[in-house]
Order: C-alpha cells, then sequence, then structure tokens
C-alpha cells in the first residue's frame, strides 16, 4: 500500500471491488530491473496487466513486450511499441494470428512442436523462432505443467528443422515457473539451454539468444529474496554455462513488474458461523476467485490482508467470495486470522494484487461485474 494509493482510495472511495494500481511503481520496479540485470532486454509479460496506462509507461521507458495472442499485440502497437519490440511468446497460435503479427512487423516467435513451427514457417518466411523446453518448477508458488515447452532433446531436432524450413534458428526458452522461490533452479536450466547450443553448433547452427521467461517474485505473505538476488543468481549461471561468449538474454517479468505496484480493495459482504459456539469466522468479501483471485486456487497465491482494526485481538477465519459457486473460496486450509472487531460493511486491503487478477476477473459471473481498474 503506497501513500499515493491510500489517498486515492480516501479521496476517491471508489465503489468496491476495485484495483488501483501505482503506476510509479510500475516504473521502479523496471528501472530496478534494468539496473541489477543491465545485459538482459527487459519483454514485459503483457498478460500480467495489459492495463493501457501500463503499456504507455513502460512503452515510454523503452520495454519490449511478451504477448500471448493478436489482442496484446494490437494492444502494444497502440501504446507505441514498435514490432522489433514485440514478441509473440504463446506457443499456441492461430496461424491467421501469426500472419497478423508478421503483417505488423513482429518477427519473433516462440513455438515448442513440429506443427506449430509449420505455421510459423507458412505464415511468417524467415522469422526468428525459439523453442521452449521444460524445465523443473519445485518451489514456485504458481508452478507450471507441461502445457508448454518440450524436451531439450526434441527442442533440437525442432530449431534443426526450422532451418531447413527458411526460418532463423534463434534461441532457446524456458519458465522456471511463476513466483518461484528455489533460486537454485536457473542454473539447471540455464545449463540446459548451454547444452543445446553446444549440440547445435556442431550442426552448423549457432543459436544467438536465451529467454529466461518470468519467475521473478512480487511479495505476498512467505518472505522472498531481494531481487538483487535473483540478479545475481541468474548472471553466475549464464556466465558458469556459457563463459564469456554470452548469448543475447531475454527476460519476461510479469509479476514482479506490477503484482507490488497494486492493491485490490474490497467490502466484507458477510460474517457467520457454521455451527453454535464456532470459533473459526466465515468472511466473505464482494471480490473472489471469479473477481480477479483466481490464483488462490489451492491457496497457492497466499495475499497480505488489512483492515480497519489491525492490531487487535483477532481469531481464525476463513476467507471466501460473493458467488454462488462453492469453489469461490479463497484461504481454508491456509492459517489466515482477522480481528474480532471486523463488521460487515468494513474495507478490507488485498496487497500485492496488480499482478493476474484484472485479467483473470470473470465477464459477469453470477451477474458482478468485471473487475474495475484504476491506473494512477
Amino acid at each position: 500500500m503506497t501513500a499515493k494509493i491510500a489517498r486515492f482510495l480516501e479521496d476517491t472511495q471508489p465503489p468496491t471491488p476495485c484495483l488501483v494500481v501505482d503506476l510509479d511503481v510500475v516504473e521502479e520496479s523496471y528501472r530496478t530491473l534494468r539496473t541489477v540485470l543491465p545485459l538482459a532486454r527487459i519483454f514485459y509479460a503483457v498478460k500480467a496487466n495489459p492495463a493501457a496506462p501500463i503499456l504507455d509507461r513502460l512503452n515510454g521507458l523503452g520495454s519490449s513486450f511478451d504477448t500471448a495472442s493478436r489482442g496484446e499485440i494490437e494492444m502494444c502497437l497502440r501504446a507505441g511499441a514498435t514490432p522489433d519490440r514485440i514478441s509473440f511468446g504463446n506457443t499456441i497460435k492461430k496461424e491467421r494470428d501469426i500472419a497478423f503479427a508478421y503483417e505488423a512487423g513482429v518477427r519473433l516467435f516462440a513455438f515448442d512442436s513440429a506443427a506449430e513451427l509449420a505455421k510459423i514457417a507458412a505464415a511468417a518466411p524467415g522469422a526468428k523462432v525459439f523453442c521452449r523446453i521444460l524445465v523443473e518448477c519445485e518451489g514456485a508458488e504458481w508452478p507450471l505443467s507441461k502445457k508448454f515447452g518440450c524436451s531439450p532433446e526434441m527442442a533440437v531436432e525442432l530449431l534443426s528443422a526450422a532451418r531447413d524450413l527458411g526460418l532463423d534458428p534463434y534461441g532457446v526458452s524456458f519458465h522456471v515457473g511463476s513466483q518461484q522461490t528455489n533460486l537454485g533452479q536457473w542454473d539447471s536450466a540455464v545449463g540446459r539451454a548451454a547444452a543445446m547450443f553446444s549440440v547445435l553448433a556442431e550442426r552448423d547452427i549457432a543459436l544467438k539468444m536465451v529467454n529466461l521467461g518470468g519467475g521473478f517474485p512480487a511479495h505476498y505473505r512467505q518472505g522472498v529474496e531481494p531481487i538483487e538476488r535473483y540478479a545475481d543468481v541468474v548472471m553466475t549461471a549464464i556466465t558458469t554455462h556459457f563463459g564469456n561468449d554470452l548469448p543475447e538474454i531475454i527476460i519476461e517479468p510479469g509479476r514482479s513488474m506490477v503484482g507490488d505496484a497494486g492493491v485490490i480493495q474490497s467490502e466484507v459482504v458477510l460474517i457467520s458461523t457454521k455451527e453454535i459456539g464456532d470459533e473459526k469466522r466465515w468472511v466473505y468479501l464482494d471480490v473472489g476467485k471469479f473477481g480477479g483471485l483466481a490464483e488462490t486456487m489451492d491457496e497457492a497465491i497466499k495475499y497480505k490482508l488489512r483492515t480497519p482494526h489491525d492490531g487487535q485481538v483477532g481469531g481464525p477465519i476463513v476467507l471466501a467470495g460473493p458467488t454462488c459457486d462453492s469453489a469461490d473460496i479463497l484461504y481454508e486450509k491456509t492459517e489466515y486470522e482477522m480481528p474480532f472487531a471486523l463488521k460487515i460493511g468494513d474495507k478490507v486491503e488485498i496487497l500485492s494484487t496488480g499482478a493476474y487478477t484484472s485479467t483473470y476477473s470473470a465477464v459477469c459471473f453470477n451477474g458482478f461485474e468485471p473487475l474495475r481498474t484504476y491506473c494512477i
């Protein structure tokens, strides 16, 4: 909660639920990454929060953009981003969307399968392509499945095929999992990528780029290492496995760029118990999983909460959303407490919610409006 957000909520008193994003925090996050990882190109992961003011601010700072769809590409172009600063990073694309991106000037495309590579070759001749590989995600609070990526051995064959199809086999990408807390994951992932560089060099294919993906953290309930520590680990891995022949380095921060910049203000709709004498209260907010807090699924992301009565005596709670869906429970197993003085109508702030909230918000589920966003 920045003083700027606190003033906005006090002065404006917007209807809840709403997300308020402090653009100065976004800029500070970008500048910090530029400082601690000066050799890396920053491609902001637009999916984290595509609000136009965020894209405008980052474009003005010279950021590049990792996009997942034609819609996100169009957003970046409207913000003034030049096509050479846009990557089509989704490995699952319609051929007509690849063609749109190519005609718009985008030349950097991700893939992880032969079929996707064929689509790129047909719709984006001569484009630069990078293959995403599977890596370990242990330690990530929002781990990734096998939906994206292929084995390094398959990636070597696919990058060889890319050359045969007239494309530019440009590099390798991976993602160690979102909100990664095990800093050792980058070393093994970079090591796999470096080994691919060596194998392909023997085939006269000179890869040029390693895309480290995301994984850098926001600040939730669990403490994390400072971003400087992440940068040290990343660069140590790069220099250890590549020596003095460093490749082009790309990072795709999303959560770490905008997560701490946002606060959701919500209202307590109901406080109840399920049995006579039950010590655990159920607290229902006017925002839940379907209002933007989808990352509480399996109680993965544990947000910090703020109430008007913090510091007073409290007790255990179950925290839930307002919809008529039994899945709309935020925290039941994770131990959360709230003050006994909390009452219906009180405002509750959910901190570090600038990433993966507004875009997860459902459109009119149960008749509730999508999460309003204010960028200040």
